[in-house]
């Protein structure tokens, strides 16, 4: 049976998190990434001839593995991996951790436990590489992914830069159209490549793929870059390790600077010491002609360098502060040069928080050479309200990436999200490309209109601001509303009570829920073959992207709901369950198992399509239990007090049992004087009898209905488990995420009108006077009992 890749990912990060010892995430990551890299070579490259990548005798992870329990274990892991490195020239790449290190991994028996712990987190059937690619997902990128996010969680504020999150890594790769390349020689650069992970999710949506370059500063990340390369099958790419803006190392015949087709970057935020080791004035690269950034601040030297690094057809992405777009002085003045030459794009204004290395909000600048003679204007957007609370940082959603993507490459303009934005009246706000002066995304302020609360009806205004409801719903406006007294103002026809209750059986709303159904059961139906045909040969990754895309065009022209709504409810259950199942099914086809173990189909989905009529014999049997349960709360409410005839009964902790109950009684048996006590005992003991054979009953049926369920899995046919998954379980929960999209209108809807309703109800004149006649009912009250205010 194979394992869930969620519960894999999770148990191999916490088992690696168990393991640290004396070190910090930032530290660990390179032990645990080689040992990653070396299983996935082991597996994918041992005894075959010829391979990219030579695995030499007593180099492998099994050589490893024979070290569990070992005292010279740390000593001897690092002599596999010596000979791996020298048989592939990775010397200085893959041996950078020291295995044998006491400080880090402890003395003796600690670092023997520890380590041959280790190996064997990676000794694990779902972490078998040898046919990763042939599968068509990537089981080890995800991995990589998993530990990655968790490194750089938690590796602290100064030491998780070398990674870009995935989402936003997505987004940069699909505005610079990579995915339009033409032929493998095409290039992709990273100029400050940290661990590779933006540079690989970027390569990866190229269809034809592209020749990779990055270079890093900081040795062991550049190391690690390297490692990531072979890890995702980029063998070839070429990382170099040195400080880019001082010494790049990428050049032409000439000697000037290799230019890309693309190039993408995630820099250090306004590093101070960027012209260290050379003249920015006399720079060898010509790449500082629209003006040199200021001394301190880095920010500007690196979109230039990026800029200089593109051919005149290239497209480029890089995040940056927001600072760079509205600093002045020198900056103020490079921005104004190199908009002036079109070469910005467009701006993504993205959320705060999003990466390890700042808590500040960034923004992705887009570079486009290729259309720079003819740009008049600037595509911007402000995303960064659309995120999810991740842990203690931010994280955007699948939602939240497809809205950019379609927005930005499609120009689409959206009140308070994006608009394109003229260079001429960039120019009239003096280059500054701050986003909020061009795009207002505040929230609208609900004003309360003074004149409606003085002399009644509700503001013509207020009722308009719903336009988007009436023009779906044309005449409930008018079941709801009628002209006023006043020109300007309406009146409800309605009370607040039957606002909901009105618009729920409005035949243009009915009319509504029913459109909004039939979709779905239309992309159900387009979809419900494809997802019961899901084999050992399907690609799951490939699946849900035909999945979800289809589900987003059915609803992208319904109005009132978010298209990304509902496409989110599916990329959410796709995370939390489907994707397990999916990857359940390719792995061992439809098969249930003997019981609930694997979790492809809960005991639930079983008992509502087989034995619902045992299910609701055990409801009416608890209900039946719980109804003794609640005479005897209530019987204890109204006689065990302090005082009560059942207080003396109650045992040392308060209850009334049975054997206290019983007790009691015997104490009393004799006495004339607590016939009124005996008969509420004897009543308390009746129920606690009666609640025990309930409660037996429950427990027999539920014992009996178990055995039928875990029978029941063991006669399954395939057909079955179909019916069960896809439709009793997926297509079911998928529906009523879409009700929630529903229930959604119908509650703004019926909220805002009742708030209104609410709001202007009495005018003040009419509170006034009602609170005089109050305040006179309360004087008069008062002089009877002999006092005058």
């Amino acid at each position: 049976m194979a394992i869930k890749k969620s519960e894999l990912y999770s148990s191999l990060w916490k088992g690696c998190d168990e393991l640290r010892g004396g070190m910090d995430a930032s530290q660990y990551k390179d032990y645990v990434l080689v040992l990653l890299f070396v299983k996935y070579v082991s597996d994918k490259y041992a005894g075959q001839p010829d391979a990219l990548i030579e695995v030499p005798e007593g180099g492998s992870f099994q050589d490893m593995l024979a070290l569990k329990g070992d005292k010279e274990i740390g000593d001897k892991i690092n002599k596999i991996i010596a000979r791996l490195a020298e048989a592939n020239d990775l010397k200085g790449v893959i041996d950078v951790a020291d295995f044998n290190d006491a400080d880090k991994l402890g003395k003796g028996k600690d670092m023997q436990d520890r380590l041959s712990n280790l190996v064997s987190i990676f000794d694990s059937p779902g972490l078998n590489f040898s046919n990763n690619r042939a599968e068509g997902d990537d089981i080890l990128g995800d991995a990589y992914e998993y530990l990655m996010r968790h490194f750089a969680t938690e590796s602290g504020k100064s030491k998780g830069q070398f990674y870009t999150p995935a989402e936003v890594s997505r987004i940069m790769a699909k505005v610079i159209g990579i995915n339009a390349t033409k032929s493998q020689s095409q290039t992709i650069y990273d100029p400050t490549c940290g661990s590779g992970s933006l540079l690989l999710k970027a390569a990866d949506e190229s269809k034809t793929g592209v020749t990779i370059y990055g270079q890093e500063m900081d040795n062991a990340t550049a190391a690690l870059a390297k490692m990531n390369m072979i890890l995702h099958n980029n063998p070839t790419a070429e990382i170099w390790q040195d400080n880019t803006l001082s010494s790049p190392h990428f050049k032409d015949n000439g000697g000037n600077l290799k230019q890309h087709d693309y190039v993408v970057a995630n820099p250090p935020f306004s590093t101070k010491a960027w012209s260290n080791g050379f003249d920015p004035a006399n720079d060898l690269y010509e790449r500082f002609a629209d003006g040199i950034p200021p001394a301190k601040n880095g920010d500007y030297a690196f979109l230039l360098h990026i800029i200089r690094s593109l051919k005149s057809t290239g497209k480029g992405a890089v995040i940056l502060p927001h600072g760079v777009l509205f600093r002045g002085n020198a900056e103020g003045g490079i921005r104004k040069s190199i908009i002036r030459k079109g070469y910005i794009k467009g701006i993504i204004g993205l959320p705060a928080n999003l990466f390890y290395g700042t808590g500040i909000p960034a923004c992705i600048i887009v570079v486009d050479k290729e259309n720079a003679a003819g740009r008049t204007g600037l595509f911007m957007i402000d995303a960064s309200k659309g995120f999810v609370k991740d842990g203690n940082k931010n994280r955007l959603r699948h939602q939240d990436i497809h809205k950019i993507v379609d927005v930005f490459n499609k120009q689409v303009e959206i009140a308070k999200y994006s608009r394109m934005v003229s260079v001429a009246e960039i120019e009239a706000n003096d280059y500054n490309l701050n986003i909020p002066r061009y795009i207002d995304s505040s929230e609208s302020e609900d004003l309360q209109d003074i004149a409606a609360h003085l002399k009644g009806g509700i503001p013509n205004a207020d009722v308009d601001s719903m336009t988007a409801y009436w023009q779906v719903f044309p005449t409930l406006q008018k079941q709801l509303f009628d002209i006023g007294a006043r020109a300007g103002y309406s009146a409800m026809k309605v009370a607040a009570a039957q606002v909901k209750p009105t618009i729920f059986a409005h035949p243009e709303f009915v009319s509504y829920t029913q459109s909004v159904s039939k979709l779905f059961q239309g992309w159900k139906a387009n979809n419900i073959a494809q997802l019961k045909g899901i084999s050992q040969e399907s690609h799951p990754k490939q699946l849900i992207e035909q999945l979800s895309e289809d589900l987003l065009h059915t609803f992208d022209t319904v109005k009132l709901i978010d298209q990304y709504d509902v496409y989110q409810h599916l990329m959410s259950y796709w995370s939390d369950i489907m994707q397990d199942d999916a990857y359940l099914i390719t792995a061992d086809g439809w098969q249930a198992g003997n019981d609930a173990s694997n979790g492809l189909i809960p005991p639930q989905l079983i008992i509502a399509r087989y034995f619902a009529a045992e299910r609701d014999a055990i409801e009416q049997l608890e209900s039946e239990r719980d109804a003794i349960s609640r005479q005897m709360e209530e019987l204890d409410e109204e006689h065990g007090g302090e005082d009560g005839l059942l207080a003396e009964a109650k045992n040392d902790k308060g209850k009334l049992t049975k054997v206290s109950v019983s007790a009691r009684l015997k104490d009393i048996k004799n006495d004339t004087d607590a016939v009124d006590e005996r008969k509420q005992l004897n009543a308390y003991l009746a129920l606690i009898e009666q609640e025990s054979i309930a409660s037996k009953k429950v427990k027999d049926a539920q014992k009996l209905l178990d055995a039928k369920v875990a029978a029941q899995y063991a006669k399954l046919s395939a057909d079955e488990i179909k019916t069960l998954v896809v439709e009793d379980k997926w297509l079911t929960t998928l529906a009523a995420d879409v009700q929630t999209e529903l229930d959604r209108v119908s509650q703004a809807l019926t909220g805002r009108i009742k708030q209104l309703a609410e709001r202007y109800a009495e005018p003040l004149p009419q509170l006034a006077s009602d609170v005089a006649a109050l305040n006179a009912k309360v004087e008069a009250h008062l002089l009877k009992m002999g006092f005058a205010l």
